[in-house]
């Protein structure tokens, strides 16, 4: 079965770092767009990160930028999210996502994505 799951999720305090891994099974990660994505009580889903097959091209939603650096490691089938400089803010379920088109980073919404993780929680206190 197609499936990816996060992990790297847990309690951490404002400040401080937390590395999320994404690792696919089922299908090779390398022929996929993967897209992290967040969501807190109440609200919509929302794109964090995006990154492409090749790793040659990424993109940060504004409130992440030059705080979290996605990239991917296609021989180990797994993406990571390094989140630096954590605010309470970022609190939220975080997950990853894949599909096999080489456009979906230029869409910032869920509906491109086929595969989705079942995601891990992410708390930073304050």
């Amino acid at each position: 079965q197609l499936q990816l799951v996060e992990s790297g999720g847990g309690l951490v305090q404002p400040g401080g770092s937390l590395r999320l891994s994404c690792v696919a099974s089922g299908f090779t990660l390398s022929s996929y767009t993967i897209g992290w994505f967040r969501q807190v009580p109440g609200k919509e889903r929302e794109r964090v990160s995006c990154i492409r097959r090749s790793g040659d091209y990424t993109i940060y939603a504004d409130s992440v930028k030059e705080r979290f650096t996605i990239s991917r490691d296609n021989a180990k089938n797994t993406v990571y999210l390094q989140m630096n400089s954590l605010k309470p803010e970022d609190t939220a379920v975080y997950y990853c996502a894949a599909v096999a088109n080489t456009m979906a980073c230029s869409v910032s919404r869920t509906y491109p994505y086929r595969y989705w993780g079942q995601g891990t929680e992410v708390t930073v206190s304050s």
